[in-house]
């Protein structure tokens, strides 16, 4: 009998759930033992779910080809085989809250992909190289939904990655004003090119509420608790615009940014090299060695060569430059369905488990 903990994957044939089973595939601490979906799924070997749906780089891993698909909806069923569960369902924001806050209540903990609980007041968005002291806010929850070990996590939004962590690291020089625009890979929308063929040789200027959460979701992981729910930051404004552009993997941010200090550009360059947390700490399996790098390179980072550093868990930096509005500019890169989607919930529930909040039931 395996020792690792058994996880369940809600959403499971969908892109985001795709890359949870292959980045699960021989992990340490967790094996995929159970997959839900739609009713339309349900009752089908997953090979035969996905059928030519199967959208990563490398092949389905054997493991999990035979797993008979449940139907997510069943939710007493689903929950009784694991000991937590990934969500990457794709539902309504109302119906996603609703199906994980009723997982959680079967005292199942759900570490979640979608957005839809990013914003309640008790539930911890988490980079955990950034704030992991936010999951102290889950007693809070717990108490509010009556679990004695179920509770919803998520993490944050994708295309903040390329850029919140570097202005965490840079926390000591204040920091006070950004302007940002992300370019953002067709794999955030869950396409392909062979899905999305008006995307070759296109951009197209708008993302629907992402600029939104680009502005405001990095407050939130900056906040604090107080009197048990997370209270934003307020020392920062951000404004931006967000693009989709023809790439496959990865979100590019163009920066710019005012301090209330004067920080040089080698004190920015070392605070950037020199920034770990917690996961490096403990040597989470997931964490990058190194989690954000600067690139000297004028031309550097670039998708094609850049993208899967660290596994795709690293976020790159080049470009730093003084600017004659700002103070400085730069830009960052990050992998946005690794670090950005499924990577960066499968890092939360190692730091949950090394917290002690994911148990075997």
């Amino acid at each position: 009998m395996s020792e690792k903990l058994k996880v369940g994957i809600l959403g499971g044939t969908g892109m985001v759930g795709q890359r949870f089973i292959s980045l699960l595939e021989n992990h340490p601490w967790f094996e995929v033992t159970t997959i839900a979906a739609s009713p339309r799924s349900a009752g089908q070997r997953y090979e035969d779910a996905v059928g030519g749906r199967w959208k990563m780089d490398t092949p389905m891993p054997a493991a999990v080809k035979d797993i008979i698909v449940k139907n997510v909806n069943e939710v007493e069923e689903v929950a009784k085989e694991v000991d937590f569960v990934f969500s990457a369902v794709d539902m309504s924001k109302d119906e996603i809250k609703a199906i994980e806050e009723a997982y959680a209540k079967t005292e199942t903990p759900v570490v979640s992909n979608n957005s839809a609980h990013r914003w309640t007041p008790d539930v911890p968005m988490v980079v955990p190289e950034i704030n992991p002291q936010h999951m102290d806010v889950i007693k809070f929850q717990k108490e509010r939904l009556g679990t004695t070990r179920g509770f919803v996590a998520v993490k944050p939004n994708c295309s903040i990655q390329s850029y919140a962590p570097v202005l965490t690291a840079w926390k000591e020089f204040e920091p006070y004003e950004v302007v940002v625009t992300t370019y953002q890979a067709i794999s955030g929308a869950g396409k392909t090119f062979k899905d999305w063929p008006e995307m070759e040789h296109n951009i197209i200027p708008f993302i629907s509420g992402e600029e939104e959460k680009s502005e405001k979701e990095p407050l939130r992981i900056w906040g604090e608790i107080k009197d048990g729910v997370i209270v934003p930051a307020d020392d920062v404004k951000i404004t931006s615009q967000c693009i989709r552009v023809p790439v496959l993997n990865g979100h590019t941010a163009a920066v710019f940014v005012k301090f209330k200090k004067a920080p040089t550009k080698q004190q920015l360059i070392d605070a950037i090299n020199n920034f770990s947390g917690v996961p490096q700490e403990l040597k989470l399996p997931s964490a990058p060695k190194q989690f954000i790098r600067y690139m000297e390179e004028d031309n550097r980072p670039q998708v094609a060569l850049d993208v899967d550093y660290e596994n795709g868990m690293g976020i790159n930096v080049g470009r730093l430059r003084e600017d004659s509005i700002y103070d400085w500019k730069f830009v960052g890169l990050s992998h946005n369905t690794v670090r950005g989607a499924a990577g960066g919930a499968v890092l939360c529930a190692e730091l949950l488990k090394a917290q002690g909040y994911i148990t075997a039931k």
